[in-house]
């Protein structure tokens, strides 16, 4: 796991085109910038800038192995899980400002996700919402030790994924949350 305090790095992330190419290829493993275009419904040479925009910061490389020939472009993420670290992002030049965009697209996505997991699927409508919230009591510890095992479920069923050839698979979004209860909004 790699922890990013670029403020550059953030704001490229923030992008919602950019946020859902990483999470395509986190996904996926690697894939082509025609696969991206297909899978978000973006043309190609959008799906190639904004792996050009990644690739600059470090985000995606080229995975030469992947390609069918030399001419074949594949992209894959540097690395699987990409890790932030807001303090030491603040505190440099343009970093509040990175922050800021960064968590208002965050907060945006969020509210996107939740918006539509409690959406009533008509019948037929591919996929399955699942809907979940616990309540535990945990020392700062145990919250890490969750989080920990809740990633390690994660990357064996995305890993599962990268594997299969069941073209029946389709991008599902796992939202993780693990915060101290926030006091009731009054107001």
């Amino acid at each position: 796991m790699t922890t990013y305090d670029d403020p550059r790095i953030l704001r490229a992330i923030a992008h919602p085109t950019r946020n859902r190419v990483l999470h395509e290829l986190s996904a996926a493993g690697s894939l082509r910038a025609a696969d991206i275009a297909k899978r978000t419904g973006i043309p190609a040479n959008q799906a190639s800038f904004h792996l050009r925009q990644l690739a600059k910061y470090g985000l995606v490389e080229v995975a030469p192995d992947a390609g069918r020939d030399k001419r074949d472009r594949v992209w894959r993420l540097v690395d699987d899980d990409i890790t932030v670290s807001p303090k030491e992002i603040v505190e440099q030049p343009g970093g509040e400002a990175a922050y800021s965009v960064f968590q208002r697209s965050s907060v945006a996505w969020g509210h996107h996700l939740v918006d539509q997991a409690f959406q009533v699927v008509a019948d037929g409508e591919k996929g399955k919402r699942i809907v979940s919230e616990s309540s535990l009591r945990l020392t700062k510890d145990d919250a890490g030790r969750l989080q920990r095992d809740l990633n390690e479920v994660v990357a064996r069923y995305r890993d599962a994924g990268r594997e299969s050839a069941d073209g029946e698979l389709e991008l599902y979004s796992v939202y993780q949350l693990i915060q101290p209860m926030p006091d009731l909004d009054v107001g």
